[in-house]
């Protein structure tokens, strides 16, 4: 599966801890992540991680490319509620792409962790449905 990992400057250590807690499971993914998230977390769990631009620089838009594509599978996005973001419209768009895709997002560390055990235990085998119908789609310019 293809993980993208998101975090913003006050969750980046949140997102790191939780790489290194569960390093088991992100061994086995694609990991892709915004600038400075991926840098902390190759460099502080030794997880391999496929780096995007930074998320103000485009990183976010990258990301919602790949799933708008229905190329990414889950999206963990540790948000800092609190702290307005300079780039909040990419956010937004990120967030609402998810919705659109059905592709599954946490906003924090407890449904990531939900999601993650979720993965772990095989629930998301109905990924490999949807993107077969995503393809099928693509190629005949149908809805599905």
């Amino acid at each position: 599966m293809k993980i993208a990992l998101i975090a913003h400057d006050s969750k980046k250590n949140e997102m790191v801890n939780f790489v290194i807690a569960y390093k088991h499971i992100f061994e086995k993914h694609a990991i892709y992540a915004t600038g400075t998230t991926g840098s902390r977390i190759m460099m502080e769990s030794s997880v391999a991680v496929n780096r995007l631009k930074s998320g103000p620089l485009g990183g976010d838009q990258q990301i919602g490319s790949m799933v708008a594509s229905n190329d990414i599978d889950l999206v963990i996005f540790l948000r800092d509620p609190l702290v307005a973001q300079p780039h909040e419209p990419d956010i937004i768009a990120l967030l609402r792409l998810c919705d659109v895709q059905c592709i599954p997002l946490a906003t924090n560390i407890a449904t990531a962790e939900l999601l993650i055990k979720s993965m772990e235990r095989a629930d998301f085998a109905w990924r490999d449905v949807v993107k077969q119908k995503y393809k099928y789609a693509s190629a005949t310019g149908t809805e599905g």
